[in-house]
């Protein structure tokens, strides 16, 4: 009996058969590639531009803001002298110190001037190691640094620098192959002639600058807009099965960078400075002055500062009177009436929701 044998016109609808399937891979595989590109573009410039934000928002904070810093500052410390001069040169009697002594404590626990300590540490409240003892307590606050004030620059830093040394090894060794593949084409030594020996230099620059920026995805295109992809036959299939098993580990690289970027995205926007650039985003579309707010909110505790500088200097001065003195300014007074109040009203509103 005889083996069938195929016909040459089996074999080549086959053989098409094949190649068209490789076609529609290869086709997917480049739009694909395209789409990471362009998104890998567009989150870089987000990146930037955010950063960018950053430094902006905090650059025109820090011009808008800087003298009400210094006056408070500059008041703080007034402050701390009047009350140094208060305890060491007037002479006092031992309740009326310990009196003078707590609320100079009492103004720092509050916030309304720094902590310093001056006494030993008999001398300091309890207060202050409760107040401690909160700042560093960080089991359910998994966003803030070793010193209680969330993710800052520094912190952003060394995460991204940590998130980078592990998720980026293959990432690295791919960007460092496909630079030395485009350094052996385009390095200007090896050509003589001028125009494109000057041609070369300029691509080199570009080869260079996305190699030091870690950016595969520049790398990859700068070879595919320079046409320096290995030449193949569109008819033959082993030509096609390369192309298409190339094309694959590309794309599989630039996910891995496209991921990264937008973690590290999310990481510059979850530090204080991050949010800090939402709330001012979103400050400027409801037409706000967010800096402006700021400002108004810091004079406003300048003017409280001040009027309790004045009445500390009034008592140093003999003004007025111990009796005054230890009731509290006025000011104080009244805040801690406003306290009182918005308890008030929560308690209130909580009764009426039953």
């Amino acid at each position: 009996m005889s083996t069938p044998v195929s016909s040459p016109s089996a074999t080549t609808a086959a053989t098409s058969l094949t190649l068209s399937s490789l076609h529609i891979r290869l086709e997917t595989l480049e739009k694909e590639h395209q789409w990471l590109l362009k998104q890998i573009k567009k989150k870089r410039t987000e990146q930037k531009n955010f950063l960018e934000q950053m430094r902006s928002v905090a650059t025109e904070i820090h011009g808008r803001c800087s003298p009400c810093f210094h006056k408070m500052a500059s008041l703080d410390e007034e402050i701390h002298t009047l009350f140094d001069e208060i305890l060491t040169a007037r002479k006092l009697g031992k309740q009326t110190r310990k009196s003078i002594q707590q609320i100079y404590h009492n103004l720092q626990v509050a916030g309304i001037i720094s902590v310093k300590f001056n006494g030993t540490e008999d001398d300091i409240p309890e207060e202050f190691f409760e107040a401690e003892e909160e700042e560093n307590d960080f089991s359910d606050s998994p966003n803030q640094d070793s010193h209680g004030k969330g993710h800052n620059q520094e912190g952003y830093q060394e995460a991204q620098q940590d998130f980078s040394s592990v998720n980026k090894k293959g990432e690295s060794k791919k960007i460092r192959q496909t630079f030395l593949r485009l350094a052996e084409i385009f390095h200007p030594d090896k050509v003589t002639d001028n125009d494109i020996q000057l041609r070369h230099t300029e691509i080199m620059k570009e080869i260079n600058k996305a190699y030091q920026e870690g950016d595969l995805a520049r790398l990859l295109e700068i070879e595919r807009l320079h046409q320096v992809e290995e030449s193949f036959s569109i008819d033959s299939e082993d030509d096609l099965t390369r192309q298409c098993k190339k094309l694959e580990q590309h794309n599989e690289f630039l996910k891995t960078q496209y991921e990264n970027l937008k973690s590290e995205l999310r990481l510059a926007k979850s530090t204080n400075e991050g949010q800090m650039v939402s709330d001012y985003r979103k400050a400027v579309r409801e037409g706000i002055d967010p800096i402006a707010q700021m400002v108004e909110q810091v004079e406003s505790e300048i003017e409280v500062i001040s009027s309790i500088c004045n009445f500390v200097r009034d008592f140093r001065d003999k003004k007025i009177t111990i009796k005054n003195f230890i009731a509290g300014p006025p000011i104080l007074q009244q805040r801690n009436q406003e306290i009182i109040d918005e308890l008030f009203e929560e308690m209130f509103g909580e009764f009426e929701e039953f």
